[in-house]
């Protein structure tokens, strides 16, 4: 037994000890983090995520009369009917669970009742996805069960009608696609509006490099309008520009077509769309040339001011953490996910991770912030049946 076996084993044991009977499995499904392509994926633009070595494990087993869900991190206990459990019937963390069987029935599959028990070393509230995660890896629980036979992508699409219509969390699809169709040393470009995937190479410590993530403990928040607002912005701008998404304004002689528009803050809005979908494909060509991984930096760090500036979705947190990442050397570094608190990710040389984290640190001790926490993205496969 390796050393990552062991939070599978004993998620079954106390499964087994908790429901009397040992589960028919343990399933796994990864947080993921954003290379670059930051709100542009419900603007049918451009994104590049990875999956990451953290995920979410549920241990499962099929139940008699109803299900029932437990986690190791929640004192909160769900029970409901998979056959007739509705939105707002479910709430707190368990609604990403009840949301699926619902997405699921509702979408004309049939669903058994399950008895659940989930773990996690997905950080929550950080901008990781961790609710995709959890999403991801009940559907697979569901539909293993259930001899359900749904394409990967099939999958993503239920789970964020999940996400969007039981829970009320307005996602795009970004993160369910990354937590299903995540591969060890790749990142996943993803065209949302075709929903094409295409797997690229994506290995910083074969280069010498190391892509760390910083948690700044900054909560991150999507549901408290401030991300429905964006998305709104971007639906009218599109309106108004009369294309069908902000993917299809072109970013050549943008300003002329800012120009149409009828105030300063969607200008803005616009603008970082736009631009942020060029850096994609920018970081895109530089994977597919195969020259030094270390050429993204610059683009990394212009998303960020695009997203400081631009989108203002950024907090002084994130904004520490990029500039003193930099100062001490990184190659590039930008918030990473929805904003309003959560993550920051930089490109730095393997050998200077612990140089570069303690700058950090020392910048939040200065601020008088919490001390961050660090950890390094390794490119890791997507949701799958573990056992």
């Amino acid at each position: 037994m390796t050393p990552a076996d062991q939070p599978r084993r004993d998620l079954a044991a106390q499964f087994a000890r908790t429901f009397g009977r040992p589960p028919h499995g343990v399933w796994a499904a990864p947080g993921r983090v954003n290379l670059i392509g930051e709100h542009t994926d419900y603007n049918d633009g451009f994104v590049l995520p990875l999956a990451l070595h953290r995920r979410v494990l549920v241990a499962a087993a099929p139940a008699d009369v109803t299900s029932t869900a437990r986690s190791r991190q929640q004192a909160t206990v769900a029970r409901f009917s998979t056959a007739t459990v509705e939105p707002a019937d479910i709430t707190d963390w368990a609604a990403y669970v009840a949301g699926v069987a619902w997405a699921l029935r509702t979408g004309g599959y049939a669903v058994p009742e399950v008895d659940l028990l989930v773990d996690s070393d997905v950080p929550v509230g950080a901008g990781l996805s961790s609710s995709a995660a959890l999403g991801c890896a009940v559907a697979r629980v569901m539909t293993d069960l259930a001899g359900a036979d749904i394409g990967g992508t099939d999958l993503a699409l239920l789970v964020r009608r999940s996400e969007n219509d039981f829970v009320g969390a307005p996602t795009g699809v970004m993160d369910q696609m990354a937590s299903i169709h995540g591969r060890a040393g790749h990142v996943v470009f993803l065209d949302t509006r075709s929903l094409a995937v295409e797997h690229m190479q994506f290995d910083p410590a074969a280069a010498g490099l190391a892509l760390m993530v910083v948690d700044t403990r900054a909560p991150h928040q999507l549901a408290d309008g401030q991300y429905a607002q964006r998305r709104q912005t971007c639906r009218d701008a599109a309106r108004t520009l009369g294309v069908p998404a902000l993917r299809d304004v072109p970013a050549e002689d943008l300003e002329a077509t800012l120009r149409r528009l009828p105030e300063e803050t969607t200008r803005r809005r616009v603008r970082h769309v736009v631009t942020e979908n060029a850096r994609v494909l920018e970081v895109v060509a530089v994977l597919r040339s195969g020259r030094n991984l270390d050429a993204i930096g610059p683009a990394l760090t212009a998303s960020h001011a695009s997203l400081r500036d631009d989108f203002e979705v950024t907090v002084a947190q994130l904004d520490v953490a990029v500039e003193s990442a930099l100062a001490a050397g990184a190659y590039g570094a930008r918030m990473t996910g929805g904003g309003f608190g959560g993550c920051v990710l930089a490109l730095v040389d393997h050998t200077r991770q612990d140089e570069v984290g303690a700058a950090v640190e020392d910048a939040f001790r200065a601020k008088g912030f919490d001390v961050p926490a660090r950890f390094t993205a390794v490119p890791s496969p997507g949701a799958t049946r573990l056992t």
